[in-house]
């Protein structure tokens, strides 16, 4: 039997391992190779196979431009009247407004000065005399006289409307009123009311209210405003 013969100059295991890392790195290159490897199928993109329809058709915005008719022509008339005016035409006269040497300039020695007296109504709580009530001509105080006296006439000659205590209306009526110069009561107005009726009753009071001696303010008689408020209860 023949013994094989070796090279003593041949090292066979020299580049094992090196052969052995390229041999692993083949295989590995290989797997992800054959890992990463996609097929796809074919399609054929023809125009045979698109379904497209053989007119494409846009629709379009619709716009539609105005333009307003121009306005139309002045009329001009046909004749023109002519409107003959036979007023005579004045002149004016301006006349001058400087001084005249020939005219004589009148002296005037007195000048005569017309008082207006104001009619000016004077209130009750300031006036120097007030006006006195029938009855008050002998009392020290007239004012207190003339108050009692007002009040005195309003019970006598109040009447509750009938129509207003049906509804139940009740309250404060405030009337004014002025003694005028001669004494006589004269401006009566209502100022406030909770009713037409009620304030129609008390005006009816007032105007019922007796002649009077009329107040005086520097010996003069003056005409005195008054405020009074009437009640209207319901018991």
């Amino acid at each position: 039997m023949m013994k094989p013969k070796k090279n003593p100059k041949i090292d066979l295991n020299k580049n094992r391992a090196m052969y052995f890392v390229a041999g692993l790195t083949l295989i590995l290159l290989l797997t992800y190779i054959a890992l990463e490897w996609k097929s796809y199928d074919k399609i054929d993109y023809g125009l045979e196979a698109m379904n497209i329809d053989d007119e494409l058709v846009e629709e379009v915005p619709l716009t539609i431009h105005f333009t307003p008719p121009p306005p139309p022509p002045a009329v001009t008339p046909d004749i023109i009247e002519i409107v003959k005016n036979d007023k005579p035409i004045e002149d004016i006269i301006i006349e001058s407004t400087e001084s005249n040497a020939d005219i004589e300039i009148v002296e005037v020695k007195d000048v005569v000065y017309e008082e207006i007296e104001e009619d000016i109504p004077i209130p009750i709580s300031v006036v120097e005399i007030v006006p006195v009530f029938p009855g008050c001509e002998q009392e020290k105080d007239k004012r207190a006289c003339f108050n009692k006296m007002i009040l005195k006439h309003v019970r006598k000659t109040f009447r509750y409307p009938e129509i207003s205590q049906e509804m139940g209306i009740q309250g404060k009526v405030y009337m004014n009123f002025v003694i005028q110069k001669d004494g006589s009561i004269g401006e009566v107005k209502i100022m406030r009311s909770p009713d037409k009726n009620l304030g129609a009753e008390a005006t009816r009071i007032i105007d019922k209210l007796p002649q009077m001696t009329p107040g005086k303010q520097a010996g003069k008689a003056v005409r005195v405003p008054f405020s009074i408020p009437i009640t209207f209860k319901l018991k």
